[in-house]
């Protein structure tokens, strides 16, 4: 606690001697003036007033009398987010709209010297134009005594300035009937010459007796071209403006060059307190009127000395200033040095106070980490001892799977020998019988792979196996391992290509453990490849000691993190719906490859392509003396390549007689054989439709309304559990037994597989007696069901199985809507499909499979146990019981009625 009061008192310390700093403003000034006497005695008299607010930002752009370049001067400063703008404009018109957009921006705007056309700004400083036309006139008067002729010269026209003193001007000069305005010289003087049109002016009017021109800078003009002329004694000069220093306005009426000159003035340092009054939010007046004043032969000599004084006086407050500045970068400096040694001792304080602190606080941690430290060694004795055993536990679990697999070759190879010895025999010449046996040689070849797949990635966890390589031509051994799948490409419609510019690579490798890398990369790559997509080879010299191998496909891809993981071992894409297998093959082949001392990368894309890339060294060099051997291998063909030969099966044999079958079954199955061996064993009896994914497997079920679907868990796309429970949950197809078949054996799974709603849950391996029985049972089961519901009995009453929900839900409506329609004579199949959102064919299989009848066949049967009810009344003939239930005539309803019930409705209706 006492060092934490003594921090804050440390802080307080520091924080009294810090310097308060004021408020900073940003003002933006554009000036757009042509003189420049005119724009340095403005800026001067600014930055004079500025001196006495170092707050103040002030940021200056000159346009030089240009109004285009001031207009995108103004719209820089207001992308620099400045607090206000002062704008002294040349012309009116066009900057106008920018002044109203700073404006409506809420930027307070001041406008100097010169109005615009708004009325949009904050305030206004500058003299009355109007009064210095007035008073121009009226001394123009003085020196005429009431007679004379008189020649204006313009400042740009339009402008504010130009159509106030000129308007001004006549109001005076009107008065005195004898002055006359004999001509106007107006235009831009600052781009073309005023001498030209005015010597063309005096040459023709000779009489003219005074000449106003609107600025001191055209009134010098106007003056030498008088004395070209001989004639500046006759004509007298008056001007405007009035600057102080050589040519300006008094200095010229001292010379006698001009006889008048109005003093204007600039009104920066009025712009400046006002902009400052509006800054700090004081009182300011909106309109600022500057004091104008006549200068001739009369007054000139105290003007100029007045103004040569005041000069002197800035000069002196400039030298005041300079050393003002000094002495205050003195006393930053000195304001500095006292706040850093303040700070520095404030911080050696708190630090000191630290350090002592951390002393004890250290003492005490110290303490507790040699309590810990003993705790931790305990700890990692522990889990050494634990180490040790999971590492002789998984020895003998990798010993036990070992030596299991190598058990697995013996019976695989007795099993494989008879059946390949008896596919030789000629003695066999059934198909079916033939079928049957290519199916259990190929899938005995491949479960012979899957094994010595797990031996290799034994043998290489253990060091023990050793390549043995030979020189082979590259290009001839991946063509021989092409030739397997030449097949399963041309069946798929799949582009398969090697692209190599040579015809021989001569490279050192052991041909067994090649063939089995890039056949694995094949296998994946016709796997993931769909339908009419590219498997290409490339092979090409990559540099002159290496030479490179890739397999690219178009295939589904993967994603930045597959590609992470895809050699490590037992690693499956989960966004892979066909990864189905054991997850060794890439790892495998990784150090099947780095045992040549080669590499294997990856590339991929999802949903575009992926390749991988083998790179292999030249030479033998990089191999050991004991690994290589010289004698050549050219049969180059492994037994896996048996798995892809699909096409090597018969086709499938077709039923005797071939009839249509009454009933159908849906197969969904991703597995070739498997929907062969179940297509074989159920298309005696039933009509059988294929899906080789979830997704075509619902498309089928929707388009044929099966009877029966056997489906598979695992499968591509779409697994079996989620086709389940979309088949179940929809009206068109929730009456079809689904049966699931996987290799999911645990109760947990096939708890999952029932809750899904399906009808019998089967795990592999099965027997397909039982198959056969099971879906006998579930089909007779659903005529016992269908037969509940063509009773004439009420729905409710009647014992038979009960139907699932949705079956209910579809037939109540269908029910329902019969009974509150079946007086239409027109009702129509295609309407009660509308009406319930089903197509005509769905409707009629969803009713033919619940109920055993077509949906005409049960309207009819609803109308006649209606008319049975209706004639027994009295009230009603056999013709308005007919129309009454929605036959169209009284014929066809006596036709129906006799065949149905063996009698006439007129028979019926006496009895």
């Amino acid at each position: 606690m006492k060092y934490f009061k003594l921090i804050v008192l440390v802080s307080l310390i520091v924080t009294a001697c810090s310097k308060k700093e004021s408020k900073q403003y940003t003002i933006g000034f554009s000036q757009c003036t042509a003189s420049d006497n005119w724009r340095k005695t403005m800026q001067e008299s600014m930055y004079r007033e500025l001196s006495f607010n170092p707050e103040i930002n002030f940021i200056m752009k000159d346009a030089g009398g240009q109004s285009q370049k001031q207009i995108t001067q103004i719209e820089e400063l207001l992308k620099q987010n400045i607090d206000l703008l002062i704008v002294s404009p040349n012309e009116a018109k066009p900057i106008s709209p920018v002044v109203e957009k700073a404006y409506q921006n809420g930027i307070p705007v001041i406008i100097l010297d010169r109005r615009t056309n708004s009325d949009q700004y904050t305030a206004y400083v500058g003299a009355d134009n109007l009064e210095v036309g007035q008073i121009a006139g009226t001394y123009t008067n003085t020196l005429l005594k009431g007679t004379g002729k008189v020649i204006e010269i313009s400042e740009k026209p339009g402008s504010s300035a130009d159509i106030d003193r000129h308007k001004g001007f006549m109001e005076a000069i009107n008065r005195f009937p004898g002055i006359e305005l004999t001509a106007k010289l107006d235009g831009d003087w600052d781009k073309y010459s005023l001498e030209a049109p005015l010597t063309k002016l005096l040459k023709t009017h000779t009489d003219i007796d005074v000449i106003f021109c609107q600025n001191d800078r055209r009134a010098l003009t106007a003056f030498k071209v008088c004395k070209n002329l001989g004639v500046e004694k006759k004509i007298r000069l008056i001007g405007v403006d009035g600057l102080i220093g050589p040519n300006g306005g008094i200095d010229l009426v001292d010379k006698d060059i001009l006889n008048a000159t109005i003093l204007y003035p600039t009104g920066g340092e009025e712009a400046i307190r006002t902009a400052i009054s509006i800054l700090q939010k004081q009182p300011f007046k909106r309109d600022n009127r500057l004091q104008i004043t006549m200068i001739d032969s009369t007054n000139v000599r105290i003007m100029k000395l007045q103004g040569e004084k005041l000069v002197a006086q800035e000069q002196d407050i400039e030298r005041r200033q300079e050393k003002i500045e000094e002495q205050r970068a003195i006393s930053e400096n000195q304001s500095t040095i006292i706040y850093a040694v303040s700070a520095t001792l404030a911080l050696a304080l708190i630090f000191g106070a630290l350090s002592f602190y951390s002393l004890r606080e250290n003492r005490k941690i110290n303490r507790r980490l040699g309590v810990q430290n003993h705790e931790i060694l305990d700890q990692k004795n522990q889990i050494e001892q634990l180490a040790q055993s999971a590492e002789v536990e998984n020895e003998a679990k990798l010993k036990f799977f070992t030596n299991i697999s190598h058990e697995f070759r013996t019976p695989l190879t007795l099993i494989l020998a008879p059946v390949e010895d008896i596919l030789d025999s000629e003695k066999i010449r059934d198909p079916l019988i033939k079928q049957e046996l290519s199916l259990i040689r190929k899938n005995t070849l491949r479960l012979l792979r899957l094994v010595t797949q797990l031996m290799d990635f034994r043998k290489l966890g253990s060091h023990r196996m050793q390549v043995r390589a030979s020189e082979h031509n590259l290009v001839a051994f991946v063509k021989d391992i092409m030739v397997a799948f030449e097949r399963i490409a041309s069946k798929h419609k799949i582009d398969f290509q090697l692209i190599t510019s040579e015809a021989e690579i001569l490279v050192w490798f052991d041909a067994t453990m090649l063939d089995k890398v890039i056949f694995n990369l094949l296998s994946n790559a016709f796997k993931f490849t769909p339908d009419k997509g590219r498997v290409y080879l490339y092979i090409k010299n990559f540099s002159p000691d290496k030479v490179q191998i890739t397999v690219e496909d178009n295939g589904i891809g993967l994603t930045e993190s597959e590609i992470a993981q895809v050699f490590e071992v037992f690693y499956q894409a989960k966004s892979n719906a066909k990864a189905l297998g054991t997850g060794l093959g890439l790892a495998l082949s990784k150090e099947l490859i780095s045992l040549h001392q080669g590499t294997i990368s990856v590339r991929s894309k999802p949903n575009k392509e992926t390749a991988f890339t083998i790179e292999l060294p030249l030479g033998n060099k990089h191999f050991q003396p004991d690994e290589l051997r010289n004698e050549q291998v050219e049969d180059f063909s492994m037994v896996q390549n048996f798995e892809l030969n699909e096409e090597s099966l018969p086709a499938n044999i077709p039923a005797a007689g071939d009839v249509a079958k009454e009933q159908s079954v849906l197969i969904i199955e991703d597995n070739f054989d498997l929907v062969r061996l179940l297509e074989q064993k159920l298309q005696t009896g039933y009509q059988i439709f294929v899906a080789n994914d979830g997704e075509e497997g619902l498309r089928l079920a929707f388009e044929h309304i099966p009877d029966l679907i056997v489906c598979d868990v695992m499968l591509p796309k779409k697994d079996g559990l989620s086709v389940t429970s979309i088949l179940k949950s929809d009206f068109r197809t929730s009456h079809i037994p689904v049966i699931l078949l996987t290799a999911r054996t645990n109760t947990e799974q096939q708890i999952e597989g029932i809750q899904t709603g399906v009808d019998a849950y089967i795990t592999k391996p099965f027997n397909l007696l039982y198959v056969q029985e099971m879906i006998k049972t579930l089909l007779r089961n659903r005529a016992l069901l269908r037969e509940h519901y063509t009773t004439e009995l009420p729905i409710e009453t009647s014992s038979a199985a009960n139907p699932n929900k949705l079956d209910k839900k579809f037939i109540t409506q269908f029910t329902a809507y019969v009974e509150e329609h079946y007086d239409n004579s027109e009702l129509s199949v295609e309407d009660i499909g509308k009406d319930l959102g089903m197509s005509r064919v769905q409707l009629y299989r969803k009713v033919k499979a619940l109920l055993n009848m077509s949906v005409n066949e049960y309207l009819q049967q609803v109308r006649l146990n209606k008319a049975k009810f209706l004639l027994r009344r009295d009230d009603m003939t056999v013709a308005d019981v007919a129309y009454k239930v929605g036959f169209s005539s009284p014929t066809y309803f006596s036709t129906a009625f006799k065949g149905k019930y063996n009698q006439t409705p007129m028979e019926y209706k006496k009895s």
